[in-house]
């Protein structure tokens, strides 16, 4: 695959975009000798989750604070190249029915892609960043991020996560389910602690049967306590249970969250802290946690340092696929045959279909070697099953948007052609959408016979949307097979009102 050349650019700049349920986050850094040097941050506290009605539609005043955020990022990172700039949305952009339309206001606003990833990539980032932000231990750590609407719990060794859990739980869905008019009365507070307790339950005897040697936190919530209890100084080691406790029963004595003032502490960030405060405790009391140290890596750092994986050719994407080639048993041969002659068909007609970016290779190779992944269940209907594999599982350095468009390059690469899959991704990813399903298609067309024996050198000439195949003299008359396929292959994409041609 290609990727960036680092060795040709020695001072290279890349950002990260952390459009978190509670604050937006934009990290700036500077690789030099292949690691990263933060040059910027910009901050804004959007509280996207409080824009969620119970019908989990992001309402107007929501979207405008997250578009205006989104532009003052966007001046700061204009002109820099789109490979260098990563951004992902989270909890809240997963639950908000109405988030394509939304995605579409803020990637304009932005003026890059913004990628909704699944609360176990979230978990994933987080302990990368985390790890990259303290010091090496020998062991595994635990590591907690309480956000505005989910909370990642992640046992990890290393720079490597061992058990990913995201817990459908944040400060601001608490602080409004049981603090709603910032009144804090002790009834609401053990409510509160109870329903956090009761989202841990599932994975509590998992966590504690992992194991882990110290406990650290990250992210807004865990940083505000800390920085809270180190000024009155009921704490100078971390995070305490005891002056954890200390925190909540003054919380509750002050009544009210508009009685609570603290240096360097936001009335915004005030506002949610009796959720996050519940959430902590309950973390601690049931995994048994005596102190929490802090971190200052999370998501935006890990998202950073994941991208700086993929310039440097260590992409998490790469491990997933190889990953679940192994687990449901691919043959490995025949989708490297497919691959290697789905990657001719690309380099051919790039140009003119306008397939010419890293993520066109990506998605095509990645097609290319799980289209018959679905086999492991069944051969009728495989491309479905396959489809549904990709969709659903988690894939560590995937995005939904990502694994959307590869599940539905796996649906599409035999039998009819599914326009109406296509037709649910965001316009501009349509016609390269069906573009890549086309060449998949014609890939696996020519190597029906699942056999090393070398294909003849063919042309390929496309229109907008037209394709001609082009083979030596007399080479269809000896293939009679492959020559019935094309044949089959014209009326499938025919349906689609595309021309296939061959000769």
């Amino acid at each position: 695959m290609t990727g960036i050349n680092e060795s040709n650019n020695p001072e290279m700049i890349v950002a990260a975009v952390d459009m978190g349920s509670t604050s937006f986050h934009l990290i700036i850094a500077r690789i030099l000798n292949g690691q990263l040097h933060v040059v910027d941050r910009m901050r804004d506290m959007v509280l996207l989750a409080a824009g969620l009605d119970n019908k989990n539609r992001l309402s107007e005043d929501a979207q405008k604070r997250a578009v205006e955020c989104l532009t003052r990022f966007g001046q700061r990172l204009r002109d820099m190249p789109a490979s260098n700039v990563r951004a992902v949305g989270t909890n809240t952009l997963r639950q908000a029915t109405n988030n394509a339309q939304f995605l579409s206001i803020a990637q304009h606003a932005l003026g890059f892609p913004i990628e909704v990833i699944a609360g176990r990539e979230e978990a994933r980032l987080i302990y990368l960043g985390v790890a990259h932000s303290v010091a090496p231990q020998a062991g595994r750590r635990l590591v907690l991020d309480i956000g505005g609407g989910s909370t990642e719990l992640i046992i990890g060794e290393g720079f490597k996560a061992i058990s990913m859990e995201s817990l459908h739980m944040g400060c601001v869905s608490i602080s409004r389910a049981y603090f709603a008019d910032g009144v804090i009365r002790a009834r609401d507070m053990r409510r509160a602690e109870i329903a956090a307790r009761l989202e841990l339950q599932p994975v509590e005897r998992q966590f504690q049967g992992l194991g882990w040697q110290n406990a650290v936190g990250a992210s807004g919530t865990i940083r505000t306590v800390d920085k809270i209890l180190r000024g009155n100084g009921w704490s100078d080691n971390g995070i305490t249970q005891h002056a954890l406790h200390k925190l909540r029963d003054i919380m509750i004595s002050a009544g009210h969250t508009q009685r609570l003032k603290w240096d360097d502490v936001s009335n915004e960030r005030i506002s949610v802290l009796p959720g996050g405060v519940a959430i902590l405790l309950s973390i601690m009391e049931a995994l048994k946690i005596e102190r929490i140290d802090v971190a200052d890596g999370a998501l935006r750092e890990g998202t950073l340092y994941d991208l700086l994986g993929r310039i440097q050719h260590e992409d998490a994407r790469e491990i997933s696929i190889n990953a679940l080639m192994t687990r449901y048993q691919i043959d490995a041969a025949q989708a490297v045959r497919v691959e290697k002659t789905a990657m001719a068909c690309l380099i051919q007609v790039a140009q003119d279909w306008k397939l010419t970016g890293e993520e066109h290779v990506h998605l095509l190779c990645w097609g290319a070697r799980l289209h018959e992944i679905g086999l492991a269940i069944a051969h009728n209907q495989y491309h479905k099953h396959g489809s549904y594999i990709v969709e659903n599982s988690d894939l560590p350095g995937f995005s939904h948007q990502e694994q959307a468009r590869l599940a539905g390059l796996i649906r599409g690469h035999r039998r009819k052609f599914p326009t109406g899959v296509f037709a649910q991704l965001p316009t501009a990813q349509i016609d390269q959408e069906w573009r890549l399903c086309v060449l998949l298609r014609l890939a696996v067309l020519l190597h029906r016979n699942r056999t090393d024996t070398e294909l003849p050198r063919f042309t390929l000439t496309v229109g907008k949307k037209s394709l001609r195949i082009q083979f030596p003299a007399d080479w269809l008359a000896q293939h009679p097979l492959t020559e019935t396929e094309l044949g089959r292959e014209a009326e499938y994409l025919a349906s689609a009102n595309m021309q296939l041609t061959f000769s």
